[in-house]
């Protein structure tokens, strides 16, 4: 196992001290379960959509459209 060391602040430390000890644990497992977390997440999270963009966000989905048919449609027109 690696050793970290951290600087932060008194009171936080004094905080974490006390949560961890009512939640069973450590704060060095606190830490490490939260650096798990952080380092497993599959995507950064998505910023919301601007307004004018959710208003048409999946408007033509179960129109029939195949996104080929667009792809083909921008091929013809670029070349």
């Amino acid at each position: 196992m690696a050793k970290l060391t951290l600087s932060v602040d008194a009171k936080v430390v004094e905080v974490a001290k006390r949560y961890a000890a009512q939640q069973g644990t450590s704060v060095s497992q606190m830490v490490e379960k939260y650096l798990r977390l952080v380092s497993t997440l599959a995507e950064p999270p998505v910023e919301p959509l601007p307004p004018i963009l959710a208003r048409w966000h999946g408007v033509l989905k179960g129109s029939g459209l195949d996104i080929s048919d667009y792809r083909k449609h921008l091929e013809r027109k670029y070349r």
